[in-house]
Formats: structure tokens, C-alpha cells, sequence
């Protein structure tokens, strides 16, 4: 229990950095929906998928890598960190090269050739971002939360800082006195500024960073090196494939349509009302930081205790997942609020969503069955399956019914994801987790789900007091079962 404790513990201290941060960043939605139409919001929806594909592929499985190796005893920590930080230092300089060298072909194919500089400044930023990942991932093996709480936080407040430099203070300045900024603002470059805050700040972080960058003694060992690629590539493979799971539907969507204007349009409405859903990634993402330093900190425990420990971890990770599906949905009159009407349109691909990510959460939790017998080779198998799913729907029904399908297409590929990844491993590595309960909580919530749907009323302030209501008895149901389960 004593694990249980410090993973939600840690998981607080993540989550202040990841929840706190992402409302932060939250606030500029309302902004950029409210400044930008659809067409031009899609745009950024388009290329931060690219962005995404591109930090996994740029990472290479280098953060798990460095927490597994770092904890063998075999292996000196500072020549483990130093090493896969010159590895990956290297593979980002090289990517802004060539994509330096390559960029008018490179944004010619992405649809971006009258705006190259959108495409390279996103390529500087995530190469940046890349390569500080590895620091951070020293900081969480230091279990030092607070800071990578501290540093992360610096960094969203000043992007949020140079997003309203660019795109409320600049346009007003350019009114009053454009003599003032003539000499380096643009009124017509639009959402390039949302790019131009990005790589300063990610730029500005890195800097920032270098006490951490140049923490232990430079040794960079190429066996070990050699080593650590050999965990790791399969978890690349793995990782591509799954942030395609998450972003091939952006990615693909222009190229769906023979009406760009209409793509983009829709695309940014399918990206705005995505935002809401960022609750339960924010949980997500609080929880592994939280998580993977912990699951391999236990490899030589006792197999009984450690494995109950895993069970509970995936238990209440089911729970807390379920109380923010019904929180976001019960309050979606509140949330909705992140985005302009214009974009309300939307909001039936919410709930669908959440229950995605709940999903790929659960996933990411069965994945220690495999990491931790070194057959990260099965994350591949997975997340093609899913692939396959996914891309499969989206080229079939995005043509027909449009961005809704991207949802239901996300769903049945983190759910096909997380039912096979379930049976294989109670085959091959088998955990005991507690499915029977894990479902009636399922049950409970979506019983819930329903009861407020049929519940509702016109009235704002009445319709909040009855989902208010129904989040207490599922609150009071996993108290009380959980208390008797204790007591057995």
C-alpha cells in the first residue's frame, strides 16, 4: 500500500504542473477560437499532429529507456543519462537540418507551401522539445517533482505570455502606434504567431535548463548506447504507431476532402471541442509520469505483492477515470464554454472522446506486463492492430459523416488496443486485475451517464444541481465499496 500511496502522491505533483498547466493553456482557446474561424484554427489542429508524430519519432523511446537502465545497478546513471541525451542532442539537430534543407518540398506535400516558415518554426520547436524530454526524465528519476512541476509551468506561462504579446497586444499596438513594432510584426501573418510564441518559448526553456542539461560528467558510451537502442526501438515503433492512433485523423483530413476550406473548417471544429476532452489526457499523462518511474522500481520485488500493487494502481486509475468522464460530461454546460459558440457544432464528440483516452489510459497501464519482461516488441503488434482499426474507419466514414467518425474511429482503436493487449498478457505475463469490479464501476457510471441525459431540464442552475447529485453517488458507492473491501 505503501507504493500505492507515494504513486498518489507523485501523481498530485505531476498533476499540478499537467492539470494547472493545461487550464493555462486552456485560456488561450477561447482566445484563438474567438480571434480565428475554423479554417484558420484547423490549420494549427493540422500541424500540432505533425508535431506530436514528430516528438515521439524524435524521443525514440529514450525516456523509458533511460528509467530502465538507470535503475539497474550494472549501470552508472550519470553515463546513462549523458549518453542518451548526446544521442538524442544529435538526432534534433540533425532533423532541423534537413528539415532546414528540404523545407520547401517538405511543406509543399503538407499543404503549407505558401507558409513554409509555419512548418520550420514547428520543426526547431519540437527538436527542442525533444531533446530537454531527457532532463525532465532526470528530474522525475531524482524524484523531484516539485521542480519539473516548477519548469514546466515556466514554460506554459511563457507561451501563454507571447500569445497574447502577438495576438492581442501587437494588433493593438499596430492600431495605436505601429512605428512601435512595424520593424518585426506582421498583421497579416495570423496564426504563424501562435508558431512564433511556441519556439520561443520552448527555446527560452531550454536555457533555462542547462544547470540540468550539464548536471552529471559528459561519458557517452556507444555499447551502452547500443544497448539501450535495442530496448528502445520497439517502443518507438510502438510509438509512432500509437501517436498516429491519436493524430493520423488529423493528419489525413485535409487529404480527405476536395474542398480544402471545407477540411480546415471542419477540422477545426473536430480540434476545438477535442480541447474539452483534454481533461482526461491531462490525468493520463499525471499519472505515467507518475507511474513509469515506479513500475520499474519494482522489478526485483516479491511477484505476489508487486503485481497486487499493479492491480490496485489499474483500479483506481478505472475509477478516477470514470469520475472524470462524468464530471466533464455532467458540467459540459460549464466546459463548453473553453471554446466560441461558433464552434458548438462539435460538442456530440465529447463524450466519445473521453472514452477513448479512458481507454488508451488503461492500455498504457496493461503495457507493463511486456516492458517489464523486456518484449516491448508486443507495443508494436497493439498499436498496429490499432492502427489498422482506426485508419481503416476514417478512410471509409470521414468522407461520408465527417469529423464525427474521427471519434468513434479513435474509441474502437484504443478499445480493440486495450482488449487484446488484456488477453495476450493474461496469457503470456498474467496479473490479477480486478475486472469484475473495474466493470461494475464501468457500469455504475455509465448507468449514471444515462440517468442524467433523460434528466435534464431547460434550466442551467437545475440541471447542474441534479448532475451535481448523481456525481455524489458514484462518489459514495466506490467510498463505500472500497471501505468494505478494506475491512475484508
Amino acid at each position: 500500500m505503501a507504493g500505492i500511496k507515494s504513486l498518489l502522491k507523485d501523481t498530485a505533483i505531476y498533476g499540478v504542473s499537467s492539470i494547472v498547466g493545461r487550464f493555462l493553456n486552456w485560456c488561450l482557446v477561447p482566445l484563438y477560437t474567438a480571434v480565428f474561424v475554423p479554417q484558420e484554427y484547423g490549420v494549427v489542429t493540422n500541424i500540432y499532429a505533425y508535431v506530436a508524430f514528430v516528438l515521439v519519432f524524435l524521443t525514440y523511446g529514450m525516456e523509458t529507456g533511460f528509467f530502465r537502465f538507470a535503475r539497474r545497478n550494472e549501470h552508472d546513471v550519470a553515463t546513462v543519462y549523458t549518453t542518451i541525451l548526446t544521442s538524442v542532442g544529435f538526432t534534433s539537430t540533425l532533423f532541423v537540418a534537413l528539415l532546414w534543407l528540404f523545407i520547401e518540398p517538405i511543406s509543399g506535400v503538407m499543404g503549407y507551401a505558401k507558409t513554409p516558415s509555419f512548418v520550420m518554426m514547428m520543426g526547431v520547436t519540437v527538436a527542442v522539445d525533444a531533446f530537454i524530454s531527457i532532463p525532465f526524465a532526470y528530474l522525475r528519476f531524482k524524484q523531484r517533482p516539485i521542480k519539473f512541476a516548477c519548469l514546466k509551468l515556466i514554460n506554459i506561462g511563457l507561451n501563454i505570455g507571447l500569445n497574447l504579446f502577438f495576438i492581442l497586444m501587437c494588433p493593438w499596438l499596430w492600431e495605436v502606434a505601429p512605428e512601435t513594432i512595424s520593424w518585426f510584426y506582421d498583421p497579416y501573418y495570423g496564426v504563424g504567431y501562435i508558431f512564433v510564441a511556441n519556439i520561443l518559448s520552448s527555446v527560452i526553456l531550454m536555457l533555462i535548463m542547462l544547470p540540468e542539461i550539464f548536471a552529471e560528467h559528459y561519458a557517452f558510451n556507444l555499447k551502452m548506447l547500443t544497448t539501450i537502442l535495442t530496448f528502445s526501438l520497439p517502443l518507438l515503433i510502438a510509438g509512432i504507431a500509437g501517436i498516429m492512433n491519436q493524430n493520423i485523423d488529423k493528419i489525413i483530413y485535409p487529404f480527405l476532402f476536395d474542398d480544402q476550406n471545407i477540411a480546415n473548417y471542419q477540422l477545426g471544429i473536430y480540434g476545438a471541442n477535442y480541447k474539452i476532452a483534454m481533461v482526461m489526457i491531462m490525468f493520463i499523462q499525471a499519472f505515467r509520469f507518475a507511474y513509469e518511474p515506479l513500475m520499474f522500481s519494482k522489478k526485483n520485488e516479491d511477484k505476489a505483492k508487486k503485481n497486487k500493487e499493479y492491480a490496485d494502481a489499474m483500479k483506481y486509475f478505472v475509477i478516477f477515470g470514470l469520475l472524470i468522464f462524468l464530471g466533464v460530461m455532467f458540467y459540459i454546460d460549464v466546459f463548453k464554454y473553453i471554446i466560441s459558440p461558433k464552434y458548438y457544432e462539435g460538442l456530440v464528440v465529447v463524450p466519445i472522446l473521453l472514452a477513448a483516452e479512458l481507454c488508451y489510459g488503461i492500455v498504457f497501464n496493461l503495457s507493463l506486463w511486456y516492458k517489464n519482461i523486456d518484449k516491448t516488441y508486443w507495443a508494436i503488434v497493439f498499436t498496429f492492430i490499432g492502427f489498422v482499426v482506426m485508419l481503416s474507419i476514417i478512410i471509409t466514414c470521414v468522407p461520408i459523416y465527417g469529423y464525427i467518425a474521427c471519434a468513434w474511429a479513435a474509441l474502437a482503436c484504443n478499445a480493440v488496443m486495450m482488449i487484446t493487449s488484456y488477453f495476450i498478457g493474461n496469457k503470456v505475463n498474467p496479473i490479477k486485475y480486478e475486472v469484475g469490479r473495474i466493470f461494475s464501476y464501468a457500469a455504475i457510471a455509465g448507468g449514471l451517464f444515462v440517468a442524467s441525459y433523460f434528466a435534464t431540464t431547460p434550466y442551467f442552475w437545475l440541471n447542474i444541481l441534479i448532475n451535481t447529485l448523481l456525481i455524489f453517488v458514484y462518489i459514495t458507492i466506490v467510498l463505500k465499496r472500497e471501505k468494505i473491501r478494506l475491512k475484508r
